[in-house]
């Protein structure tokens, strides 16, 4: 059998198993044209054939298509009966699962089918009510007490993807998995994708599903992160949902807490799979908060805030007369440096026993040193921890975690996850507290710099076609590392990945100049790019901005070269 045939042959066996008419019809179109030798279609079949989407500590994501390299029902009903089966080696008969969805195409069909298949394993399933932010998800692990969780999202990215994230619950409490457990699950979906068809499956629709209680219980437990509000003051804020789920939770948070509730941006308030009015729905990518920016300028707003499409992630937008639109989003360092002074301020300022122990302040290593600095500052410990909230959930006597990427984690006895919502409700009121105070959100930031000093971060991303490019540029700096960097001497080229003390062994190279600055370099682990982290610490806010723009310029002309 030539290797076309045994292609066709692959792809004819799935369309036999594919519960979905819409991935099947496409998939039928590809195997007709290949079939009378289309070149095109061919190398199609072999991307979605060859490889099989890897199951990893982030689970499942990918584009919406057909084939094992692929988010499909099929792909979907293997990793469930894997998961199932994972579940019922752990725990036995006691085995457990909740499971949530977002607005994203085909979310609600992929928990209703991981349903049937959870309970036709034999394990206790819980489906949340209809469709939900992830941070819902993972409160609903710990909430229940159940031995794992499923959400079905792909957060931000673009919208012709989806993904499957999972949890663990008792001594994981609620954070997601880590190795060995990654590998372990990738084993038993392994096994069901081998052992034939899914329609051999077991099925039940035997599952539960949760009742709003549930979405109460979240809200009070995340309002309660607001703490006591100064009495008349106001605050005019707009906050965007970016086509997702975020809109309905945070305002009942808002509500609850007793915050100001924003003024929605209307065209992105309810969830929407095709996110119509952003091209990549996520709020760190230009152009993502124009809407918010255009409806914060026409109410005279006084802050923007937004959430990403499942509402675990948190961005922030002041007014800035130096910029054309009027409004600068603060980037992901900033928002962590302010959300991690007032958890250390507030920690500092608690009476504690003889024998408490100092809350811990945790950041991804990619995350700007600035964190570190403030826990010197208020003589608390500071962690470093591997990129991921995976990681960042389970440094020891968490206080407060984030990472660059707009994930906090502001409230870790609720949730052992990113929590955009909580974050929300946090900086609304820390907001408040400054304006009755006499400051803005900028005045805070300089506030905080002139105590511990002007920090500054970039980022650049390079999108790459091929993944391998990703690999051959860090061989390259491995090899050649630089000498000097915008004028400044390298004192320091670090590789954690062979092994760094004071570092998580990680594929991700560091820089040290002789100025102060830093440079982290990774791939993504979640898309096709390269991804560089810039921090400099300068003796102005000015100062700090030339030094960064500089960095930046050199970096862009050594990736290139």
């Amino acid at each position: 059998m030539s290797t076309t045939d045994a292609l066709l042959e692959a792809a004819r066996a799935w369309i036999a198993q594919d519960p979905d008419p819409e991935t099947r019809g496409e998939l039928d179109a590809l195997i007709t044209d290949a079939s009378a030798g289309d070149a095109d279609a061919i190398a199609e079949l072999h991307r979605r054939f060859d490889e099989r989407l890897a199951f990893g500590t982030a689970g499942l994501r990918g584009e919406l298509a057909a084939g094992p390299n692929r988010m499909n029902r099929v792909l979907v009903a293997q990793a469930a009966a894997g998961l199932a089966a994972y579940l019922v080696e752990k725990h036995g008969k006691q085995a457990s699962v909740v499971i949530g969805y977002d607005g994203r195409k085909n979310s609600r069909v992929f928990a209703e089918d991981s349903a049937k298949i959870f309970a036709g394993a034999g394990v206790r399933t819980i489906l949340l009510p209809r469709l939900l932010p992830t941070p819902v998800l993972a409160y609903a692990v710990r909430h229940l007490d159940v031995s794992a969780g499923v959400m079905v999202t792909a957060s931000h990215n673009p919208a012709r993807d989806n993904g499957y994230k999972v949890y663990l619950g008792d001594d994981d409490q609620g954070s997601q998995i880590v190795p060995p457990a990654d590998s372990e699950i990738a084993a038993h979906i392994a096994a069901v994708a081998a052992g034939g068809p899914i329609t051999a499956l077991p099925r039940s629709s035997a599952y539960a599903l949760a009742d709003e209680s549930l979405v109460y219980s979240y809200v009070a437990a995340t309002a309660a992160v607001a703490g006591k509000l100064p009495k008349g003051v106001d605050l005019e804020v707009v906050y965007t949902a970016m086509h997702g789920v975020g809109w309905d939770t945070a305002s009942r948070v808002f509500e609850a807490a007793g915050l100001p509730l924003p003024v929605s941006v209307a065209a992105q308030q309810e969830p929407d799979a095709a996110f119509p009015t952003v091209s990549f729905p996520n709020p760190e990518e230009p152009g993502a908060l124009d809407l918010a920016m255009q409806t914060a300028r026409e109410q005279g707003a006084e802050l923007i805030i937004a959430n990403d499409p499942d509402a675990d992630r948190f961005a922030v937008a002041i007014p800035d007369a130096s910029v054309e639109s009027g409004w600068r989003r603060l980037t992901g360092n900033e928002v962590g440096t302010l959300l991690g002074w007032a958890a250390a301020e507030e920690e500092a300022g608690t009476p504690h026993g003889a024998h408490h122990v100092p809350g811990v302040l945790a950041a991804s290593i990619v995350s700007s040193p600035a964190l570190g600095v403030i826990a010197a500052h208020f003589g608390l410990e500071h962690a470093v921890t591997l990129t991921g909230f995976k990681w960042i959930s389970r440094a020891p006597g968490l206080l407060f975690g984030y990472e660059e990427a707009l994930g906090y984690l502001v409230n870790p006895e609720t949730v052992r996850d990113k929590d955009g919502i909580s974050a929300a409700a946090r900086f609304l009121a820390l907001a408040l507290r400054w304006k009755a105070a006499g400051r803005t959100v900028a005045d805070q930031l300089e506030a905080i710099a002139a105590e511990i000093g002007h920090d500054a971060s970039g980022q650049i991303s390079l999108r790459v076609t091929d993944l391998s490019e990703r690999g051959r540029i860090m061989d390259r700096l491995r090899a050649e590392p630089p000498q000097t960097l915008a004028g400044s001497a390298v004192t320091s080229f670090d590789d954690p990945a062979a092994g760094v003390p004071g570092l998580p062994v990680d594929n991700i190279l560091r820089i040290l100049t002789a100025d102060g600055s830093r440079v982290m370099i990774r791939p993504s682990g979640t898309e096709p790019k390269l991804k560089v982290y810039l921090d400099v610490r300068g003796g102005s806010k000015t100062d700090a901005a030339a030094k960064l723009a500089a960095l930046d310029a050199a970096l862009r002309e050594l990736l290139a070269a």
